[in-house]
This record gives C-alpha cells, structure tokens and sequence, in this order.
C-alpha cells in the first residue's frame, strides 16, 4: 500500500492512497464531519487534492469501487461537478442520482446524508455559509437571515456550463501563491465564488431593493457607507461590511450607491484602494 500527503504550494495539498483506512479518516478530517464508509478495500488508488482559500476550497476527489457513505451533517454548501462515474445521495426523504456533466448544490448542508459513488470522479467546491451572507440577504427587513437553496439543480443548462469555467479561474488563482498569499484576493474570490452559487442555483436570497429598501437609499446611508469604506481601504471589507456599518440592508446600501453615484460599494471601494496603495 502507498501513501502520499503534500503541500505543493501555499493553500494547495494533494492526497493520494491505497490504503482505504487512510482515505477515509483523511476525508473525515478534510471535510471535518464524521463518516461512515462501506465498500471500500485497500489496494485501490484513492486521490484528493485541495486548493484553499480559507472560507472557501476548490477540490478534486476520485474515489474508486462502488463505496456507501453515511455523512453527517457538513455545515457548509458543497457544490459538485460529476466528471466520471456515478453518485446517489438520499437526504431528508429526496433521493437524486446524478451522471457525468451533472452539477449540483448540497441543499441541505445542515442534514446528515447517505451516498452512494460508483467509481465517482468530482471537481467540488466547499464554501463556508458565512460567505454567502457577505453577498445577499433572504429578508425585506435589516435582519440577516439563513439563505436557502430551493433546488439542487442550476437554473438554466448555461448556468450549469459557466459553473466549471469559475472553477478553473479560482483554481489558477489559488495556484498563483502571490495572490493565494493576499487576504483580500481571497476574501473577494470567496464573495465572487458565493455570487456565482446564488446566481446558478435558484434560493431564497431577496436580490431587488424593497420598498424599506428605497426608503433607506438616501444620502445619509452614502455618506455613512463612504465613511466606513475610506476608514477602512485596505481591510477585506464586504457588502454586508458596509450595510452594517451604514445600518442599513445590502440592498438599500447597493441600490444608493446605484442612484446617487452611479456605482456600487464594491466598485467605490475598489476605486479607493486603487487611488491609496498600500
């Protein structure tokens, strides 16, 4: 039996072994959950690499044979790319199978889960909850709420294509270990990778400014925002960032910034670090 465990680069680890014992308590501890394998057999060529980016990671997984596994529950959104093989999950009731080419979001991160992998190849992302709280909201009020997703499946057949084209794109960037090595590289990677998963797959995020909304976008939440951003330049900031601080929702913040200057708080704020280097 082989084994092989190394860090190529800062955030990159790659995995690799026969030893089906091994595989499972490394998983185990990767995606830090507890798991209950059945199937697996030493002398079989179990493979993971990871490339992190602190709240989020872009991972391959090959896991050989046809192997059961119980999984409870993640506390963080998984969304898979199938690339060979097969796998079927049964959670809270639903069964679904999905093929090679299919992609996928874990919608229910908070419920245990049981699958099934048939020789299952996977390009899988793992994005901390928190993430997507940075970038939307579920609530007409100033209340942040949990976002729900109310489909596995992406919205249109040209979501599910645009899905691996990000990967790919965060991958080369946590490759770079220049950029991999700057919080607000990785900070704004993370924003954008939890974007992208709110735009691909139907959920419960509230994206059009509400009639609090439009009541809240006035020159006082401007001026509060634009305050906290150049008090703030060069700190890995988010749009829940500077709602908080200009107590107002992210909608309301966004939809200011849009009326009274012809831009978003993110773009202001990228506009004021590039007029103050660090």
């Amino acid at each position: 039996m082989t084994t092989t465990l190394s860090a190529e680069a800062l955030g990159r680890i790659e995995f690799s072994t026969t030893d089906s014992g091994l595989a499972i308590d490394y998983l185990s501890r990767t995606y830090r959950t507890r798991l209950r394998v059945t199937g697996a057999r030493d002398g079989h060529l179990f493979r993971h690499s990871r490339a992190d980016g602190g709240l989020f990671s872009i991972d391959d997984v090959r896991i050989p044979l046809h192997v059961g596994i119980q999984q409870e529950p993640l506390g963080a959104l998984v969304i898979a790319k199938i690339d060979a093989g097969r796998l079927e999950r049964d959670c809270g009731g639903v069964s679904e199978r999905f093929l090679p080419g299919d992609v996928f979001v874990d919608a229910e991160p908070t419920l245990p889960a049981t699958w099934r992998l048939l020789g299952a190849n996977s390009q899988t992302a793992v994005l901390d909850l928190a993430l997507l709280a940075q970038v939307a909201a579920t609530a007409p009020s100033r209340a942040a709420g949990p976002i729900r997703f109310t489909s596995y499946q992406p919205r249109s057949r040209s979501a599910a294509q645009q899905w691996p084209r990000m990967l790919t794109s965060l991958r080369e960037l946590l490759d770079n270990s220049q950029a991999a090595a700057q919080p607000l590289i990785r900070g704004n990677a993370g924003r954008l990778l939890a974007a992208t998963v709110l735009a691909t797959f139907p959920n419960t995020a509230i994206i059009d400014p509400t009639a609090q909304d439009r009541r809240d976008a006035t020159g006082t939440t401007v001026r509060r925002a634009i305050a906290f951003i150049e008090g703030h330049p060069h700190s890995d900031i988010s749009a829940a960032d500077i709602a908080v601080a200009s107590n107002v929702s992210i909608r309301a913040v966004q939809y200011a910034f849009r009326r009274q200057l012809d831009t978003t708080p993110m773009a202001y704020l990228r506009t004021v670090r590039l007029d103050r280097p660090s």
